[in-house]
């Protein structure tokens, strides 16, 4: 666009408009009729006109100047033929007109050709006045007689009606005609200067970084531009315009054709429409340019504007996600995370949704070739990037809580295994588990609880335990072990249960309630710390004097209650055992008539018996005592204790403590002391007999 206008406004200004000498060209003192000589020169005309000599110097130099600069450079050059009309005149004013034109044409003259005064006596005064001066005025002159010569020397069809030719011509119309061109030229190198100027202005427009201002600017180029394209719209319509009067010109000519000066001014509208047309091209070109920056200069900041709104919500989104705790310490806290963390992904999606469009949007920026595909880029793989990160930060919070409520609901399901172990085993009466059927009722409850772990996969907390250990906390991790503990411990317990009612239900010895021993516990152990036992152990004979009272039963002798075993012995005595099965299978032996040597022995057994059973009466008491009772206290195993077992140690076991402590320190020992005594034993009982 810049070429085409430089041009227009690079070409040689006119010094004189006719608009700037309307005035003097309507006086009519001098024409441009349009006419050529023969060689194509251009004729200038001085009609007749009686103010001459008063005309102005300035004002004749003026429209001669005007004159002389409307012919083309190629007709200029070739000179000027000057036909001055002086037939009613003077010879002063033929004189004059010669002077004034010697001395000031601006022209290239070739010829002047002077019709000069019709009178005889002026006739005769201009002869003589030429043949005196013509070396003063430097030019070739030639001094007509009538217009029969004139046409000599010009043809009558490039002569007006005025000197007897043919020549159509309307001065007032000639006027009209140049005025209208020269606006015309005007207008279009205004409209090329404002075209220009505009363009500058859009060149040298920084462009905003905010959409308002690129809205407003957009807008304001957008409204110069159409201001300017009805300029041109309305400078076009003027030069068509001119075109078609000057073409009409023609048709009202007798031959239908323009004199040469008329085809000049056609070849004249005729280029300045083509500058017009080819200026408004070029701005069009450029203007197309312009305003696609600016669309995508508005495209850009709605592009960075969504994209720090939507990257401000992302990362206020992964600041909300990152300080959601994925570490639960029970069941209902995890349910609650895990609702927290879905609300907030169903918050966030309508924004990773957009940010994912306005990524998809920036593609677009960039395929179609967006002046700042390097600004643009960036922030669509920043969105990405953002959206990936909360994607991938929400599926691993969800993953580790999902695992971690799976090992919490292990966990509890561990726990509830245990307290209803430890309920089972405290409620087990100890009376009840004394006869055989209570002891095998109780083992079918212990045998059924054990089932039951298996039942409701508790080992499936190791495996998760282990197979998650690597997302799970420290804290989970611990509450885990913790409860694995204790399902090992209560386990065992139950183990020790079963192997005592077993024990039990096989064969019932004796009316000690059967208790799991203290972990470290067994029969053979040595007594409690700083506790004296008098005798080591010995192989109980409880359950030998069971197996002898049973021996030598017949089914026959058996009634519903008791029944009888008599032997006799070396002497002749008779021994009767009475068994009393409602009792356990104790023995009472009444001795009627017997040796001394028998007797001492049936005492003997008697007090073997006897100790051996406080004995391990006192080793059951030791192990509740340390197994039960001082490990309620045991912060390590609190967790294995019922909510509503806690703090009523006191209420559990009661006086056990003082028992324990009368039969280990006290009567075991009165016992053992009255092995080889038998007859002692008794002092043991009564003095202790309640007055």
């Amino acid at each position: 666009m810049g070429s085409v206008m430089y041009e227009i406004m690079q070409q040689e200004i006119r010094p004189l408009l006719a608009v700037d000498i309307i005035e003097q060209l309507h006086r009519q003192f001098a024409l441009l009729s349009g006419g050529r000589g023969k060689d194509g020169a251009p004729i200038i005309t001085f009609p007749e006109y009686s103010g001459f000599s008063e005309v102005p110097e300035e004002d004749f130099l003026n429209v001669v100047t005007y004159l002389t600069s409307i012919p083309s450079l190629d007709a200029a050059s070739i000179g000027f033929v000057i036909i001055i009309d002086r037939r009613k005149d003077k010879w002063s004013s033929v004189k004059a007109s010669l002077s004034r034109i010697a001395g000031a044409f601006p022209g290239n003259l070739q010829l002047v050709l002077v019709l000069r005064p019709s009178r005889f006596f002026q006739r005769a005064i201009a002869d003589l006045g030429i043949k005196l001066h013509k070396d003063d005025f430097k030019m070739k002159i030639v001094m007509l007689n009538s217009l029969s010569d004139l046409h000599g020397y010009v043809d009558k069809g490039q002569l007006t009606r005025e000197l007897g030719g043919s020549l159509e011509y309307c001065h007032s119309q000639w006027i009209h005609h140049r005025t209208a061109i020269e606006n015309f030229a005007m207008t279009v190198k205004t409209t090329a200067q404002m075209l220009q100027k505009f363009g500058t202005d859009l060149a040298e427009t920084e462009l905003p970084n905010d959409v308002q201002c690129t809205k407003d600017l957009l807008t304001a180029h957008t409204d110069k531009h159409n201001n300017l394209k009805d300029e041109l719209k309305l400078a076009l319509r003027q030069g068509t315009t001119l075109f078609g009067c000057i073409k009409e010109q023609a048709a009202k000519s007798e031959n239908h054709e323009l004199n040469p000066d008329e085809m000049e001014n056609q070849t004249t509208v005729e280029r300045l429409l083509a500058q017009l047309d080819e200026t408004e091209n070029a701005f069009e070109q450029f203007w197309c340019k312009h305003h696609l920056k600016l669309e995508q200069c508005l495209q850009l900041r709605h592009f960075e504007q969504d994209f720090r709104e939507v990257k401000v919500s992302l990362d206020s989104l992964m600041e909300s996600l990152t300080s959601l705790s994925d570490i639960g310490d029970c069941v209902a806290r995890v349910e609650h995370l895990l609702k927290e963390l879905k609300t907030l992904e169903e918050k966030a999606q309508p924004t990773v949704e957009k940010a994912q469009l306005h990524a998809l949007h920036g593609d677009q920026l960039i395929q179609s070739n967006h002046y700042a595909v390097d600004s643009i880029r960036p922030k669509c793989v920043e969105l990405r990037r953002v959206c990936d990160d909360f994607s991938n930060e929400s599926k691993k919070k969800t993953d580790v809580l999902t695992k971690s409520l799976q090992i919490h609901m292990g966990i509890d399901k561990v726990n509830q295994w245990c307290e209803s172990g430890i309920y089972l085993l405290a409620s087990q009466a100890v009376d009840k588990c004394q006869s055989q059927e209570g002891a095998e009722s109780a083992l079918t409850d212990i045998e059924n609880f054990l089932d039951s772990a298996e039942k409701n996969q508790l080992t499936e907390l190791r495996n998760l335990h282990n197979q998650y250990e690597v997302v799970l906390s420290e804290e989970i991790k611990g509450s885990v072990l913790k409860a694995l503990k204790r399902l090992e411990d209560v386990q065992e317990m139950f183990e020790k249960r079963h192997v005592s009612l077993k024990r039990l239900s096989a064969k019932q010895t004796r009316p000690i309630q059967p208790v799991a021993p203290r972990p470290e516990s067994s029969p053979k152990r040595p007594s409690l710390k700083n506790t004296p036992r008098t005798t080591g152990s010995q192989q109980p004979l409880a359950r030998r004097a069971s197996d002898n009272s049973n021996s030598g039963k017949q089914p026959a002798e058996v009634d519903l209650n008791k029944k009888k075993n008599i032997r006799k012995t070396k002497g002749g005595i008779k021994i009767e055992v009475m068994h009393e099965e409602s009792q356990g299978g104790s023995t009472h032996v009444v001795v009627t008539n017997e040796t001394e040597e028998s007797l001492s022995n049936r005492r003997r057994h008697i007090m073997t018996e006897l100790i051996e059973t406080e004995r391990l009466y006192v080793e059951e008491l030791q192990s509740i005592m340390e197994g039960y009772f001082a490990e309620m206290n045991n912060a390590e195993l609190s967790h294995l204790i019922p909510p509503s077992l806690e703090n009523k140690r006191d209420v559990l076991f009661g006086n056990l403590p003082e028992i324990y402590e009368f039969h280990n320190r006290t009567f075991l020992m009165e016992l053992e002391n009255c092995a080889e005594k038998p007859e002692l034993v008794g002092t043991c009982f009564l003095k202790r007999v309640s007055p």
